[in-house]
């Protein structure tokens, strides 16, 4: 990655929902700069005490950013901050309006109550999707709600994102193909995937708080489209399983989605996401590497940074 050689990060950032994925690696970078106090506030105990466990001058808060709390006193004197709380799966219409509208109303409240002056909001490429599930629905009210709230700061919607602290999407089908004999694919599994790097978007956030960009609503898409299909495959040798991969009629693969999510509260796939797999969506793709100086990194190289037997330990 090219380093930045202007401003630094502002010197109290508050991430909120920060324990996942994004959270995870943008924490890492920042503090990799030597700068600047974080504020993480996620209602995930175990990934809060995972970030600790690494990061033991950062400030974690656990709470529950859909109902009232101490949390919001976290914005007093930040000059920066990152929204990144989602439900991205569930059975259940409730979660996706607890955990991605009222959040997001509390949160824009707390901002706009202490003044903060600048916002990074992570939106999704799915607020562009054909699909109209209840996250693709929810992930669309709760953009506009910050573009409604008038407060300064950029729109980020990537794609698809994997990388190290991953525990779901690409992770979840790395780690099953690793234990099972059998990897079941919908239909042919020619469905486009524009996956990100999480490393390279968080980069970019990095950027926007660095230099602090208005520019809108920014759809930055993974710069190497490949298929589902081929995605599994590759992932299946960078981590050198020796799954069969075996192809399951779309009508058969749903029916066994939603007999498995009936058994369990938090099912790592849902019929709702093999209808968006399936969607046909092709994102835009812009030249964020030029507009954010960023050298993107090769997707094959990505994967194997991530899956790869020469990952970095305790990913």
């Amino acid at each position: 990655m090219k380093q930045d050689s202007g401003a630094k990060c502002p010197p109290k950032t508050v991430l909120a929902g920060g324990a996942g994925l994004v959270g995870q690696n943008l924490v890492d970078r920042i503090l990799s700069s030597g700068t600047g106090e974080i504020v993480v506030i996620d209602k995930d105990v175990a990934r809060l005490h995972e970030l600790r466990q690494r990061h033991p001058g950062v400030t974690t808060i656990a709470a529950d950013l859909s109902k009232p709390g101490d949390w919001t006193d976290c914005f007093d004197g930040a000059t920066a901050a990152v929204v990144l709380q989602a439900q991205i799966s569930s059975r259940y219409r409730a979660d996706f309006e607890r955990n991605n509208l009222a959040s997001t109303r509390r949160v824009l409240a707390a901002l706009q109550q202490h003044c903060v002056p600048y916002t990074v909001h992570v939106s999704s490429s799915v607020v562009c999707s054909v699909a109209e599930d209840p996250y693709a629905q929810t992930k669309r009210e709760q953009e506009q709600m910050f573009l409604d709230s008038s407060l300064p700061g950029v729109v980020l919607r990537p794609t698809l994102l994997f990388g190290r602290h991953d525990r779901r999407h690409l992770a979840w089908l790395a780690r099953f193909m690793r234990y099972s004999p059998v990897f079941p694919i919908p239909g042919d599994g020619r469905y486009l995937r524009q996956p990100l790097f999480v490393q390279d978007f968080c980069a970019i956030v990095e950027h926007c708080l660095d230099h602090r960009p208005e520019l809108d609503c920014l759809n930055l898409t993974g710069l190497e489209p490949i298929t589902y299909i081929d995605l599994v495959r590759y992932l299946r040798r960078v981590t050198q399983a020796r799954s069969l991969l075996l192809p399951i009629p779309i009508s058969l693969f749903g029916a066994l989605l939603q007999t498995y999510g009936a058994l369990t509260r938090r099912p790592p796939f849902t019929r709702n996401q093999l209808q968006a797999l399936i969607a046909g969506d092709h994102f835009e793709v812009i030249d964020w590497p030029a507009r954010f100086e960023i050298e993107p990194t090769p997707l094959h190289e990505a994967l194997e940074k991530t899956f790869g037997k020469t990952r970095h330990t305790g990913d």
